[in-house]
């Protein structure tokens, strides 16, 4: 546990002392589970992780992600042991198709990558022939991207933006580290990569995805890329989804990028508010011009979200962030 008393296990690198109460960007301290499942179309007893080092306002598992701010109760920290039995059993009870790994996603799971290991350790120890995944958003030093590649069976990498002022915009952090991360991936880890992904924002992140495959293809054509259609959710839950028309004209930019391995899922077409539209007039300049990062930051500014361009790690306000604990249904 000695990254966690003095903490740069992701790129914000604040040196904090998880284990004595200090918090950095992503909030937590030690690892603390908020569920656990079988899946069979992933061969993974899934085990979600709270916390994260991204302030996305698309998240659809924001509760999770920006834990302990949304004050919903989870299962808590569980000894690594306990964890493993508990797979062990429900691996055993599980009808479905064979489980091969132990999978990690939150959130983000790198923030407990000390965990990881430990959990890796016990399977060993006692014995069970499964491996270890992890689905993250990339925002991993380099060591500890070092350490996921050389530990992990699979690995899922979500890209959420190519351009930096956008990916700001979208999650409160810059994109440099991920993009290293990604290539470091295909470099060292080539047959570890589960898929990579982005999720499709119309005005957003739709004009990012040719670049994104551009960049992948650049590195190997062959690696799977899955574009996933954005559920209006969180900070976000008026923005509209991509239609189904607009998931298959993305999908053959891909391929017309030189990648092999494309596929689409979600499309939930709706409209943008105008509101909305009105504030991102005025952050265009704070975004480098890039109007997908204007609109997107819209909606954070709308919020309360101070800090424009994005940036979490200076924010003020990131003790209680109000750009990731908007319940819109609620109004604020």
């Amino acid at each position: 546990m000695e990254d966690l008393e003095s903490c740069r296990l992701c790129e914000w690198r604040c040196g904090v002392d998880r284990l004595r109460g200090e918090r950095g960007v992503c909030r937590v301290g030690r690892a603390e589970v908020a569920a656990t499942m079988c899946s069979g179309s992933l061969a993974s007893y899934i085990v979600t992780l709270l916390g994260c080092c991204y302030r996305c306002l698309h998240c659809n598992a924001y509760r999770i992600s920006q834990y302990p701010d949304p004050g919903w109760q989870y299962a808590g920290y569980v000894p690594a042991a306990a964890l493993v039995a508990d797979a062990r059993d429900r691996i055993a009870a599980y009808r479905g198709a064979r489980i091969r790994t132990i999978g990690f996603t939150g959130g983000d799971p790198i923030i407990h990558l000390p965990y990881i290991e430990e959990v890796a350790g016990e399977v060993k120890r006692q014995a069970l022939d499964l491996g270890i995944g992890i689905s993250t958003g990339g925002f991993a030093t380099e060591a500890a991207m070092e350490r996921i590649v050389g530990l992990c069976w699979t690995i899922t990498l979500e890209i959420k933006a190519w351009s930096d002022p956008v990916h700001r915009a979208l999650t409160g952090a810059p994109v440099a580290p991920v993009l290293r991360n990604a290539e470091y991936l295909v470099r060292e880890g080539r047959d570890r990569i589960r898929v990579f992904r982005t999720v499709v924002i119309p005005g957003m992140t739709d004009d990012e995805v040719g670049r994104i495959a551009a960049f992948i293809a650049s590195l190997d054509p062959g690696v799977p890329y899955r574009l996933i259609g954005f559920r209006p959710n969180n900070v976000l839950y008026y923005h509209p989804g991509p239609s189904r028309e607009e998931m298959e004209r993305l999908c053959a930019v891909c391929r017309e990028a030189g990648l092999e391995d494309v596929a689409w899922s979600g499309y939930y077409p709706e409209a943008v508010p105008d509101e909305v539209a009105a504030r991102a007039a005025g952050l265009t300049d704070a975004y480098e011009g890039e109007p997908a990062a204007a609109l997107t930051a819209a909606y954070a500014a709308a919020c309360g979200c101070p800090t424009h361009p994005r940036d979490c790690g200076a924010c003020p306000l990131r003790d209680r962030c109000p750009a990731t604990l908007r319940e819109p249904w609620r109004g604020r």
